[in-house]
């Protein structure tokens, strides 16, 4: 299995090779990450495990190219947001994290 950092550069590599990069349009890419979503929760109501590794899989590319759009990497936008959460407290309810303050 290769690591994350080879798969993203492999990933911006096909990116550009279709034309998404180096310039891929925000919303375009928004729209493709919701419609991947989209494909996840239909995964999870159906308990399909290898449908959600590949919408899972499939999110991953479309916020790679997200990040071309803003000129970020995707390490640089994980680092920023576990430097937010890191420091977050809150409880677990009903199965999902809910922050304090909220």
């Amino acid at each position: 299995m290769k690591d994350l950092n080879t798969l993203t550069t492999f990933i911006e590599a096909w990116g550009e090779d279709k034309g998404i990069l180096p310039n891929p349009d925000a919303t375009a890419q928004f729209f493709k990450t919701q419609e991947e979503v989209d494909e996840l929760y239909a995964a999870i109501r159906k308990g399909d495990r290898e449908e959600a590794k590949d919408a899972i899989g499939d999110i991953f590319v479309t916020l790679v190219m997200q990040c071309g759009a803003w000129n970020l990497t995707m390490g640089e936008c994980v680092e920023h947001a576990y430097e937010i959460i890191s420091k977050r407290t809150g409880k677990m309810v009903a199965g999902q994290f809910v922050k304090d303050g909220d």
